[in-house]
C-alpha cells in the first residue's frame, strides 16, 4: 500500500483533521516543525480578516512517538480558533431557529449553487463551509509531514509568486537559494523586489475597489533522483499526478510544467533539452525547458511547475446571483475574504508537490522503516555512479 492520506473538518468547524498512511518509521518528526510550515501559510499582503483570528498549531494525535514516526497511521489536527463563535450555526443537532435563517444566495465562481444542486441541500452553509479554502491548512500539515521524509534524502521544495495580476516578476534569481531567501523575507513571497512594490500597488487599487487579485507562482522540487513516476501508465506518470494536485487548491484554473503553453509557439529546436555526457560529471542537460520531467518520469534536474490562481471569488463589491428559494436577483452574500492570496496558495502548492514527490519516491524505494528506505535509495544511487 502507498503513500495516501485523508482529510476532514469544515471551515468554521471544531477542527481540520488528516489520517496519512504509509510513511515509514524512523523519521524525526516535531509538531513545531509543522507550525513553522502552517504559519507560512497564514502570511502575504492582502490577506483578510480570518489570519488575525486563527493562529494554526498542530496536534500530532498518533503515529509519533519520543519524537520520531513509528511506521502506523499519522493522525493531525489543528483546531478552528473562531469555532467558539460559530458552534450554534455549526451545531451538530437540528435547530428550527437555524434552518430558517439558512444561506440561500450563491456566490459566483464557488461550489455553491453546484454543490446545494449535488447534494441536494437547502442551505448553501453545506456547501462552503468544506469547499472553502480554509481545508488547505491541513494539506499544509501533511505537506510538512513529508518534507521531513524528503529532507532525510536531500530533497528541497521551495516556491516563489511570479505574477499578481498583470504585474509579472523581472529579474528571478538563477540560483535556487537566492529565490527562496527572497521569498521567505518577501510579503508576497516574490524575489524581486522591484516588482513587488508594483504588485502591492495593484493589490490596494484591488481593495479601494472592492475587487480581488489573482496570479501565478512557481515550486521548485530541487534534488529529485532520476526514474521517479512512470511512463507505463496514465496514472503512474508524475507530471499528471502534479497538476491533478495543484488543479485541487481552490481557485487554481491551471498548470504548467517547465515551458509549459510557451512551448506551443516554439519550434521543437527552441523546446527540447539537449543531452551532453561527460565522464566527471555524467549525462547532463544545459537547459532545463521540461521542467524536470520527460514522459512522466524524473530526469535529475529541478522540478519547475507553476500555477496559475484566479481572483478570489468573494468581492467586497458583490456580484449579481439569485436566491435559490425566491428566485429573485440579490447582491452575493459576502464571507470574510482576501484581497490576493496568491502567496498562501505558493505555501499550499509546496505541500502539494511534496506529497506527490513523498508518494513517488516511496513507489520506488518502498520500506517499512528509514534505513529499508536509505538503503534502497543508496543502492540505486551506486548503480547510477557505476553505470554513468
Amino acid at each position: 500500500m502507498g503513500l495516501r492520506y485523508l482529510s476532514a473538518g469544515e471551515s468554521h468547524g471544531k477542527a481540520l483533521t488528516a489520517i496519512i498512511e504509509g510513511i515509514p518509521s524512523l523519521i524525526k518528526l516535531k509538531a513545531e516543525e509543522i507550525d513553522e510550515e502552517l504559519a507560512r501559510r497564514q502570511k502575504g499582503y492582502g490577506r483578510g480578516k480570518r489570519m488575525q483570528i486563527e493562529k494554526d498549531r498542530v496536534k500530532i494525535i498518533s503515529g509519533v512517538r519520543l519524537g520520531k514516526t513509528i511506521g502506523s497511521p499519522i493522525c493531525l489536527m489543528i483546531e478552528n480558533k473562531d469555532w467558539d463563535n460559530w458552534q450554534n450555526i455549526m451545531s451538530l443537532v437540528p435547530d428550527a431557529a437555524k434552518m430558517e435563517n439558512r444561506m440561500t444566495r450563491p456566490r459566483p465562481g464557488h461550489a455553491d449553487l453546484a454543490g446545494l444542486i449535488k447534494y441536494r441541500h437547502d442551505d448553501l452553509r453545506d456547501i462552503l463551509e468544506r469547499a472553502s479554502a480554509r481545508e488547505t491548512a491541513i494539506r499544509v500539515a501533511v505537506g510538512a509531514v513529508c518534507k521531513a521524509l524528503l529532507r532525510e534524502f536531500d530533497i528541497r521544495i521551495i516556491s516563489h509568486v511570479i505574477q499578481i495580476g498583470d504585474v509579472r516578476a523581472e529579474n528571478i534569481p538563477d540560483d535556487p537559494n537566492k529565490i527562496w531567501k527572497n521569498a521567505e523575507k518577501s510579503p508576497l513571497r516574490c524575489s524581486d523586489i522591484n516588482s513587488e512594490i508594483k504588485m502591492m500597488a495593484k493589490i490596494d487599487k484591488a481593495r479601494q475597489l472592492g475587487d480581488s487579485l489573482g496570479g501565478i507562482f512557481e515550486i521548485l522540487a530541487i534534488g529529485v533522483p532520476v526514474g521517479l513516476g512512470s511512463y507505463v501508465s496514465y496514472d503512474r506518470r508524475l507530471d499528471g499526478r502534479l497538476a491533478q494536485s495543484l488543479m485541487s487548491i481552490p481557485a487554481i484554473k491551471g498548470v504548467q510544467i517547465g515551458m509549459g503553453f510557451d512551448s506551443a509557439s516554439k519550434y521543437g529546436s527552441q523546446v527540447h533539452d539537449e543531452i551532453f555526457y561527460q565522464e566527471d560529471k555524467g549525462f547532463y542537460r544545459k537547459t532545463n525547458r521540461a521542467g524536470g520531467m520527460e514522459g512522466g518520469v524524473t530526469n535529475g534536474q529541478p522540478i519547475c511547475v507553476q500555477a496559475a490562481m484566479k481572483p478570489i471569488p468573494t468581492l467586497y463589491k458583490p456580484l449579481k446571483s439569485v436566491d435559490i428559494v425566491t428566485k429573485k436577483p440579490f447582491d452575493a452574500s459576502v464571507e470574510r475574504s482576501d484581497i490576493c492570496a496568491v502567496p498562501a496558495a505558493s505555501v499550499i502548492g509546496e505541500s502539494c508537490v511534496a506529497f506527490e514527490i513523498a508518494r513517488a519516491f516511496l513507489e520506488r524505494y518502498g520500506g517499512d522503516n528509514l534505513e529499508q528506505t536509505k538503503k534502497a535509495w543508496q543502492e540505486d544511487q551506486d548503480y547510477l555512479k557505476a553505470f554513468y
